[in-house]
């Protein structure tokens, strides 16, 4: 049976450094959402990502996300792919002893329909998929 994390909105996730990359939808979403051109929130808001390839979202002076204000997500309704699939979708090694998402074990059916609801694509997109 599958484990399905259901998150508690910690935000231990966003407050991690790292790099959290961005297509081109998710930034005319992102634009769409704070109410600003694509220009502007690419200007204000991103940076080049380490391999020069992409652009990721900034992070504040302490690694945690731009957007995040206190112990909530400023663009929760328009947060990039790369949050919403974490941890269901991709994780690593220890997450568990720094996210709070609660482990449930789930039929295979109702596995997929949470995965579909919290992230938007389906199980088999796993990267990294959950033990």
């Amino acid at each position: 049976m599958p484990v399905f994390y259901e998150c508690q909105r910690c935000t231990a996730c966003c407050r991690w450094p790292g790099q959290v990359r961005l297509g081109g939808a998710e930034i005319t979403a992102l634009a769409g959402f704070l109410g600003v051109r694509e220009e502007e929130f690419i200007q204000r808001f991103t940076r080049l990502t380490a391999d020069r390839r992409g652009l990721a979202l900034l992070d504040k002076p302490g690694g945690e996300c731009v957007f995040l204000h206190g112990e909530n997500c400023a663009v929760q309704p328009a947060k990039p792919q790369q949050c919403r699939d974490f941890p269901n979708l991709w994780n690593f090694p220890g997450f568990e002893k720094i996210c709070h998402a609660r482990p449930v074990v789930l039929a295979s059916a109702e596995y997929a329909k949470k995965i579909r609801a919290a992230t938007g694509r389906p199980p088999s997109a796993a990267v990294n998929p959950p033990a």
